[in-house]
């Protein structure tokens, strides 16, 4: 009928420890999926600012070569 319950102690510096462990862990997670984000983020800009730049110089290039037959 008498079972030995194990206790484990635990000291004031581990609990802190502990503490600021499991907040590291949470704050990496959440920094993960925000990285990410700012990564695609970035590609899509520098994308579109291709893509801009590619179109204007190919309208600019269209309207000069549309210039001289006009005159």
């Amino acid at each position: 009928m008498s079972e030995k319950k194990v206790v484990k102690v635990i000291k004031r510096e581990e609990r802190v420890q502990k503490k600021a462990s499991a907040r590291a862990a949470r704050n990496n997670k959440r920094k993960r999926p925000t990285d990410m984000v700012a990564t695609v983020s970035s590609w899509v800009n520098d994308f579109q600012q291709r893509q801009r730049t590619e179109t204007s110089k190919a309208i600019e290039n269209l309207i000069r070569a549309r210039q001289p037959n006009e005159a």
